[in-house]
């Protein structure tokens, strides 16, 4: 039994909506398509600039080879965009078969998992871009203190092209804090909305 005018999740979570709900919800779904497909697309730039980025210098005698395996943040960062890319990636087709479906309400439990997938990719990857960006800023300047010496002045070639990556993943991260934001509205708006019930409403069966 439904009423008219309330959709009835998986969850059994009824919520009036109206013509302006269901505008939001469009809203809401087409933000968060793109937002998801514009993770995977940075995520995966900046992996791909990081992973083929190398430079050799010939120092005296001394081949010097500089990769992003020299630095553990890279591969930290390399490691967190390959995760948030290929979740990202599944997260945009379900996105698209939810709107294909007309889909509108999630199930709790599956409303749960996204919000906690999304929360979680949000958090790796911030973090990786704070490694990331203060291994870079001693790669610039130095650190006289503990005597590291800068690298960038050498391997200028390496530092630009990583600081490229650095960048794309910096705006995969804004987007995917966006996300969550989003999947957490779409959570809790369900037990928001679980006692509204829109007056005189017929009963079909």
């Amino acid at each position: 039994m439904s009423y008219l005018g309330v959709g009835i999740s998986p969850g059994n979570v009824a919520v009036y909506h109206g013509g302006k709900m269901k505008l939001i919800d469009r809203r809401l779904r087409l933000t968060e398509l793109l937002l998801r497909c514009s993770v995977t697309a940075l995520a995966f730039l900046g992996l791909i600039l990081i992973v083929t980025d190398t430079q050799v210098k010939q120092i005296f005698t001394v081949e010097k080879r500089a990769k992003y395996t020299n630095m553990k943040s890279l591969v930290f960062l390399v490691v967190a965009n390959g995760i948030a890319a290929v979740y990202s990636l599944l997260q945009s087709v379900r996105c698209v078969m939810g709107s294909m479906k007309g889909d509108v309400l999630l199930n709790k439990s599956l409303a749960w998992a996204i919000f906690s997938g999304d929360q979680a990719m949000a958090y790796m990857s911030v973090a990786a871009i704070a490694a990331a960006s203060e291994s870079g800023v001693i790669g610039i300047r130095g650190e006289e203190e503990l005597q590291w010496m800068k690298v960038c002045n050498m391997f200028g070639k390496f530092c630009n092209r990583g600081a490229g990556g650095v960048a794309s993943a910096m705006l995969a991260s804004v987007a995917m804090v966006l996300v969550s934001c989003i999947s957490a509205f779409s959570l809790f708006r369900l037990y928001g909305a679980t006692t509204q019930r829109p007056p005189n409403l017929a009963v079909v069966k």
